[in-house]
């Protein structure tokens, strides 16, 4: 079990080693394993470089992030240019059905909203556009109308975690109710705390997942 001071340390070195991270006036504090990010960075895509980085230290139980971002003039681009960067964003992108998502722009805030059939695709929306010159942040609003009818989804959803997960399988309990999926137990990393996620979302049908792993060295 890490220290407060040694977890705090583990994460600013994280932080100092990924390039996509510039700015060195990032504030980390810790307490029992949740980590605290504070600070102001030139980009929505540095902000989000910084909470997975921070994400990748073991022993980070839970991550607060109080990042604001702050773009340099050179970056700065009015609503209108970037709403439509971000319409051929998601047009471009193979994995956003086309005409499923809409975009609106304030103050460089970008929200997406519409209906698709998979988690992957919401994803995809998103990835599209917050590394997008002027974005200063991401609501990702867009639900979801699964074709796909839910049928023995625990069981797939178990086979799934034994092969993407098997260390964890046995330790997570799994919940469903209709196209709803609630997940508990505990995993030993982040990475491992994807995967399982990833693994619930990628169930067919599925509409709503909800988290309550924990995270445990």
């Amino acid at each position: 079990m890490r220290s407060d001071a040694e977890l705090r340390s583990d994460v600013q070195a994280e932080l100092d080693w990924d390039p996509a991270i510039k700015s060195t006036g990032l504030g980390v504090a810790a307490s029992d394993g949740v980590v605290t990010l504070t600070g102001h960075v030139a980009s929505h895509a540095e902000k989000y470089a910084a909470e997975r980085a921070a994400q990748r230290v073991s022993g980070v139980k839970a991550l607060a992030v109080e990042i604001t971002v702050k773009l340099p003039d050179s970056d700065q681009r009015t609503d209108a240019d970037i709403a439509l960067a971000v319409e051929r964003g998601l047009a471009w992108s193979a994995l956003v059905p086309a005409d499923k998502v809409k975009a609106m722009v304030e103050n460089g805030w970008v929200t997406l909203t519409g209906e698709v059939e998979w988690e992957y695709q919401r994803k995809a929306a998103e990835k599209a556009v917050r590394n997008l010159m002027g974005v200063t942040g991401v609501s990702n609003l867009i639900g979801f109308t699964p074709k796909v009818v839910p049928s023995d989804v625990e069981k797939r959803l178990r086979d799934a975690l034994v092969r993407q997960a098997d260390r964890e399988a046995e330790q997570i309990d799994i919940a469903v109710t209709g196209s709803q999926i609630k997940l508990r137990g505990t995993v030993h990393s982040w990475a491992e705390f994807n995967a399982v996620q990833h693994a619930a979302w990628s169930a067919p049908g599925v509409t709503s997942v909800k988290n309550d792993l924990v995270v445990q060295d």
